[in-house]
C-alpha cells in the first residue's frame, strides 16, 4: 500500500512516503530556535518532493495518514485540514494516528529498543503531553497503551508510571523535563538523540496497519489534549467583565439607597 503520512504536532514538519514494497522515503523541516514553524508553507512542498523522488504522482497514493496530536493548536489544524483536503480531492482513505504513539513506536520495536517507553511532547505553558506504552505479545510485536495521552505538570511526571525503573522517556518534552523524569528513575537519551524526533515513517506504518474503512475522514479531528489558549483567555476576559459589571451594579445600588 502506498501511503503518504505526515505530522505537525510539534514545531517540526515531518513527512514520509511508504511505497508498495514497504520501503519509506522521508523528509522533515526543523525550524531553528526562534523561527516560526513551516507547517503551512512547507508541508505540501515536502510531500511533492518525496513523490517526485519516488517517480510517482499524487494519483498513485492509496491512503493518507496524519498525526492527530496532542500537540500545538496551529500545527494540528494545518496538518489535519491538509490531510482531509488531500484525501477528499484524491478520493482515498484518511487515517488518524496518535502522535505520541508514533513517537514511541520505533523505539519500542527496534533491535536496541526499550520494552517500556514514555512518549513526552513539550506542551508549553509548563506542561507536557504524555502517554505510556509497553511492548507486548508472544513475539514482542504488539504495543499496549498503559497511560492514555494526557497533559501533565512537571510534578506529575514523576508519578505517571509509578516506579520509573525500566522506562525510557523520549521526545522534546523528555529533554525539557529531563530532571523530573530522571529523578523518578527513568532514562532519557542525550538531548541530540534522534529518538526525540517524531517520525513520519511511524505515521505511515501505523496508518498502513489500520483496518480499511475503520475511520471516516470527516470524523478525524485534531486531539489538542487541552483547551486552546484563546478560549481560556476569552473565558477570563468574560469573567473579568462580569465581575466589573457586578461591582458597578452594587455601586449603583448603594448610591440609590443613600
Amino acid at each position: 500500500m502506498i501511503v503518504l503520512g505526515f505530522d505537525t504536532a510539534t514545531r517540526s514538519t515531518a513527512v514520509a512516503l511508504r511505497l508498495a514494497d514497504g520501503s519509506t522515503l522521508q523528509a522533515r523541516d526543523d525550524p531553528a530556535p526562534g523561527d516560526r514553524p513551516g507547517h503551512a508553507t512547507r508541508l505540501l512542498g515536502i510531500a511533492d518532493e518525496l513523490l517526485a523522488g519516488a517517480g510517482i504522482g499524487w494519483s498513485a497514493l492509496e491512503r493518507i495518514a496524519v498525526g492527530r496530536g496532542p500537540g500545538t493548536f496551529t500545527g494540528l489544524r494545518v496538518g489535519v485540514a491538509t490531510a482531509r483536503g488531500l484525501a477528499q480531492s484524491l478520493g482515498i482513505e484518511l487515517v488518524g494516528v496518535s502522535s505520541l504513539r508514533a513517537l514511541a513506536e520505533p523505539r519500542l520495536h527496534s533491535a536496541q529498543g526499550s520494552p517500556r517507553v514514555l512518549a513526552v511532547l513539550d506542551a508549553r505553558r509548563g506542561e507536557a503531553f504524555v502517554a505510556a506504552y509497553e511492548r507486548t505479545g508472544p513475539d514482542g510485536g504488539s504495543t499496549a497503551e498503559l497511560v492514555a495521552p494526557v497533559a501533565l505538570v512537571p510534578e506529575q511526571l514523576r508519578d505517571v508510571v509509578g516506579q520509573g525503573d525500566g522506562w525510557e522517556a523520549i521526545g522534546d518534552g523528555a529533554v525539557h523535563f529531563r530532571g523530573e523524569l530522571e529523578s523518578s528513575g527513568m532514562s532519557v537519551p542525550p538531548d541530540a538523540s534522534p529518538l526525540h524526533l517524531l517520525s513520519a515513517e511511524a505515521i505511515c506504518e501505523l496508518g498502513a496497519r489500520a483496518p480499511a474503512g475503520a475511520q471516516e475522514g470527516k470524523a478525524i479531528l485534531p486531539e489538542y489534549g487541552r483547551r486552546p489558549d484563546a478560549e481560556i483567555a476569552l473565558e477570563r476576559k468574560r469573567a473579568v467583565a462580569n465581575a466589573r459589571a457586578a461591582t458597578a451594579g452594587h455601586a449603583r445600588e448603594g448610591g440609590e439607597a443613600s
